[in-house]
């Protein structure tokens, strides 16, 4: 399957190509918006990293698993009716550790892979109210160079 972000007037007439090439039948799917961004990757990371410093009895990937079972499964089940039910239904019964397990390597459920810059931003944002709750300061996107959109995730 093929996937690409379209947000110039070239990448418009490249994607045309793409499709005019195309053998029918064939399926096209199109999504308003664009896929989570490498800053925005790179700061979840440097915050994975810090949380599992500050609390001190989890590691960076614990911490990563975590934030994927218990914010990025709710904002993912949003917006993918498919992915709600099916989740639910492979998932009834098993507990929150789990649910987690799934989550990190060897396993690794991907959950934020697909998200748009809008879900990973929100996604951000509830990391950061939550382990700000319990005391964990979590580096600044400003300091990180990231856009001003970004900057409110933290």
């Amino acid at each position: 399957m093929t996937s690409r972000i379209v947000d110039t007037e070239q990448a418009r007439d490249m994607l045309h190509r793409y499709i005019d090439r195309q053998k029918m039948p064939f399926t096209v799917t199109v999504e308003v918006g664009k896929i989570r961004s490498w800053k925005q990757n790179r700061l979840q990371r440097q915050w994975m990293n810090e949380i599992a410093e500050q609390l001190g009895d989890v590691t960076a990937e614990e911490a990563r698993g975590y934030c994927k079972a218990t914010f990025g499964v709710p904002i993912i089940s949003e917006s993918n009716g498919a992915f709600r039910v099916k989740w639910s239904r492979i998932t009834e019964g098993m507990s929150a550790e789990q649910k987690i397990d799934l989550m990190m390597e060897p396993i690794d459920v991907p959950i934020t892979r697909g998200m748009n810059t809008k879900q990973k931003k929100e996604y951000l944002d509830r990391i950061s109210r939550h382990f700000s709750k319990q005391g964990v300061v979590l580096t600044d996107p400003e300091t990180m160079g990231l856009p001003p959109f970004m900057r409110d995730a933290a």
